[in-house]
């Protein structure tokens, strides 16, 4: 059950890795337009730049969702036949997806903290919601709540959607428009 549950993993992940790429590109477009903007002197125009980046960003990995929800075990059929890293697979990449929408927000607004030249602030969300907050919460499905690689994958989504909601909060509040760029 371990082996398959990584090889379903390893497999979805890689899936889900390709499909991400371009939202990771809008991510750094989106940190670029902040710099570009600040330095401009014209900070509402690089937030609301950020705001339409997050939107196009979301409609594209909603849909990228809805086919990996709708299609994922024909995507892990293509590189496993085993049932079992079959169903792990086809678990993972489901429940990272239910993510999408939070993700696509979450990954723009930390690359807008970078490009405003606020490191700090993404580094300490990033580790509250993976080191404190993932983590623990994978091991506590998983294994003390008993859903086996499923609460891990759930942990997957679950801190996504943190992370997201955490940088929208700490982005609306402004005090990365206060970086010197």
């Amino acid at each position: 059950m371990r082996f398959s549950a990584l090889a379903g993993y390893t497999i979805a992940i890689r899936i889900i890795i390709f499909a991400i790429l371009p939202s990771w590109g809008m991510a750094n477009a989106a940190a670029t337009l902040v710099g570009q903007n600040l330095g401009a002197g014209k900070p509402h125009r690089a937030e609301r730049s950020v705001w339409i980046t997050g939107f196009y960003n979301m409609l594209f990995l909603a849909g990228v969702a809805i086919v990996f929800i709708a299609f994922a075990e024909r995507l892990i059929g293509i590189f496993a036949t085993d049932p079992e890293v079959l169903r792990c697979g086809t678990s993972c990449l489901r429940w990272v997806s239910y993510g999408y929408v939070f993700y696509a927000y979450g990954m723009v607004m930390v690359q807008a903290f970078n490009g405003a030249g606020d490191t700090v602030t993404p580094t300490l969300i990033n580790l509250f919601c993976y080191w404190l907050w993932q983590i623990p919460m994978a091991y506590t499905l998983s294994r003390i709540l008993g859903f086996g690689p499923n609460g891990v994958f759930a942990a997957i989504a679950i801190s996504e959607s943190t992370l997201a909601v955490v940088s929208m909060v700490v982005f609306r509040r402004g005090r990365w428009k206060q970086q010197k760029i």
